[in-house]
């Protein structure tokens, strides 16, 4: 992996718990806890929805497209997605880093922080208007922000 590739999926966890360690507040773990989740769903879902499949789903417009088009979705891609976002949700939980209060939300802001890289990877980085890392960077801010929204 590149340097770009790990501050891309990593950056804004990072910023996210350095601000609970100068803040203390439990919301920057959340949000931490949501980018990881969502860094975690959207590379599960593109290896897994390539491995599972040949064709995906354009999520833009639904038409077919070859497996690792950039935006394309699969039901097996997807679902596995969601349960990389639950597992990583989970240990940030049974570590006591998190209450179980916050499992909804932290699934929840991953998933729509993976379903948000799929809309730019369709819209923009199929383009070529942004590249991977910045997709991947703006989808864990969109998982973060989510959460930020959902408390």
């Amino acid at each position: 992996r590149r340097a770009s590739q790990v501050l891309a999926n990593l950056g804004v966890a990072a910023g996210c718990a350095v601000l609970h360690a100068v803040s203390g507040r439990t919301l920057y773990l959340l949000t931490m806890t949501a980018a990881l989740s969502e860094a975690a769903a959207d590379t599960v879902s593109s290896e897994m929805g390539q491995a599972s499949s040949q064709r995906a789903r354009l999520i833009t417009t639904w038409e077919w497209v070859p497996a690792g088009t950039d935006g394309g979705v699969s039901a097996s891609g997807t679902l596995a997605g969601i349960g990389a976002a639950a597992v990583v949700s989970l240990v940030s939980i049974l570590a006591g880093l998190l209450s179980w209060k916050w499992l909804g939300v932290s699934l929840t802001a991953a998933v729509a922080g993976m379903l948000a890289d799929s809309y730019l990877g369709a819209l923009l980085e199929r383009r070529r208007l942004l590249n991977n890392d910045t997709v991947n960077f703006l989808g864990t801010l969109v998982a973060v922000g989510i959460a930020w929204l959902l408390v």
